[in-house]
C-alpha cells in the first residue's frame, strides 16, 4: 500500500488521439467558435479494437490554467475507426420551413497520441500532438493546446441532473449491473476505464496540466509530424479532402 504522500501511477490505455469540429448548418466557410456547431475527439485504443467518439461542451476544450470544467458524452464506440467516418460527412435533410438543410461535414483539426492513467486514484487523459505542425487559429480557438491533460469522471446515469445539462434518460448510457455497482451510488466514478466504452456515457474533463509527460512521467509517443499520405486521420479515419477540409489540420486554418 502507496504510502500518504506518495504517488501512484498506472497505465489504462495509449492509442491515437483525433480531434474534430463540425461547422453550423449551411456555413460553408467557418471563422470562428461562433461557426462551429459541436466539437470532440476519437480515441482509437492501441490494437484498433476499441475507438470512442466522445463530444465534449461548449465546443473547446477546458483550460488547463483555469481547471476549466466541462461536460462530454460518448456518441459512438466501435470496433474500427474507419466506422466513424461516415457519420463525420456532409449530410442533406428537408425542413418544413426552410427547405432543404445541409450539415457540412465535419473537419479534422489535430491528431496525435494519448494516454489515459489512473493518478492517485483519478482517471486523467493525456495526449500530444502530431498535426497541424504548428497550432493555428483553429486549435488556439478550440483550446487544443499541444500537450496537455484532463482529469475525466465518468457519470452515474442513476443520478440526476440539472434541467439544463445532461442527457434525457432514454440516451443515458445503460451499464450491466456489474458495472453499475462499481458507482457504489456516488454521482461520479474516476477509476474505471470501461465505464467509457459505452455509448451515452456521461463524463467531465477538468483541465489540470499542460506538461503531462513531465508531471506524471508517461511517454505519449508523438513522432514526427506526418505528410498528407501517412496522417493516421486520412489513413485510419478515413477523412480524406475530397470529404472533408483538411486545411485545420495541416495548417491550423479553419478553412
Amino acid at each position: 500500500m502507496a504510502a500518504p504522500d506518495e504517488h501512484t501511477h498506472e497505465l489504462l490505455e495509449q492509442g491515437d488521439i483525433f480531434f474534430f469540429f463540425r461547422p453550423t448548418v449551411n456555413e460553408d466557410d467557418p471563422e470562428g467558435l461562433n461557426d462551429v456547431q459541436n466539437f470532440g475527439f476519437v480515441l482509437r485504443a492501441d490494437g484498433g479494437s476499441n475507438v470512442r467518439l466522445m463530444l465534449v461542451g461548449r465546443k473547446r476544450m477546458p483550460d488547463t490554467d483555469e481547471h476549466e470544467r466541462h461536460w462530454g458524452m460518448v456518441d459512438a464506440v466501435l470496433d474500427s475507426a474507419k466506422e466513424i467516418e461516415p457519420s463525420l460527412r456532409e449530410d442533406h435533410y428537408d425542413t418544413k420551413t426552410r427547405g432543404e438543410q445541409k450539415q457540412p461535414a465535419a473537419r479534422p483539426a489535430g491528431e496525435g497520441r494519448y494516454v489515459i492513467s489512473l493518478e492517485d486514484g483519478q482517471m486523467h487523459l493525456s495526449y500530444a500532438l502530431e498535426l497541424p505542425k504548428r497550432r493555428g487559429d483553429v486549435q488556439k480557438a478550440l483550446r487544443i493546446p499541444r500537450e496537455a491533460s484532463y482529469a475525466i469522471s465518468v457519470k452515474n446515469p442513476d443520478k440526476g441532473s440539472p434541467e439544463y445539462a445532461g442527457l434525457q434518460d432514454e440516451d443515458k448510457a445503460e451499464y450491466p449491473k456489474s458495472l453499475q455497482e462499481e458507482f457504489r451510488d456516488r454521482r461520479f466514478d474516476s477509476e474505471n476505464l470501461k465505464l467509457l466504452d459505452y455509448e451515452g456515457a456521461e463524463f467531465v474533463l477538468v483541465g489540470a496540466r499542460r506538461d503531462p509527460e513531465r508531471a506524471y512521467d508517461i511517454d505519449l509517443e508523438a513522432e514526427e509530424a506526418p505528410d498528407y499520405e501517412n496522417a493516421d486521420t486520412i489513413r485510419r479515419l478515413r477523412m480524406v479532402k475530397s470529404r472533408h477540409p483538411v486545411a485545420p489540420l495541416f495548417e491550423g486554418n479553419w478553412d
